[in-house]
């Protein structure tokens, strides 16, 4: 699984994100952007503790990879994201994550 955050991002980068996930940045431009990319299964429990972690939105980054590999974007104001982050990286480092335990 990749992580990286965007500080501030670029219009064009938000109009890509719009274009390809859904979101609308029409009322309010995020303050950060964050992107992880992984498995299926690992983007779906990665949108529901980003959610969970913090006040941010989530959407699915729409692309075509054969390895079914899918990108969330992740925004909202620059504390939230990072939060949200921190606790994905943190969620997916437990040991027993994967267990369901």
């Amino acid at each position: 699984m990749d992580i990286r955050l965007i500080k501030g991002p670029s219009e064009a980068t938000l109009e890509i994100i719009e274009k390809r996930s859904g979101l609308s940045f029409e009322k309010k431009k995020p303050g950060a952007l964050g992107l992880v990319q992984g498995k299926v299964i690992e983007m779906l429990c990665a949108a529901d503790i980003a959610e969970k972690a913090s006040g941010v939105e989530v959407g699915d980054v729409r692309g075509s990879c054969p390895q079914n590999f899918i990108i969330l974007a992740i925004v909202g104001d620059m504390s939230d994201v990072s939060e949200a982050l921190k606790q994905i990286q943190e969620g997916f480092e437990e040991t027993n994550f994967f267990r369901g335990v």
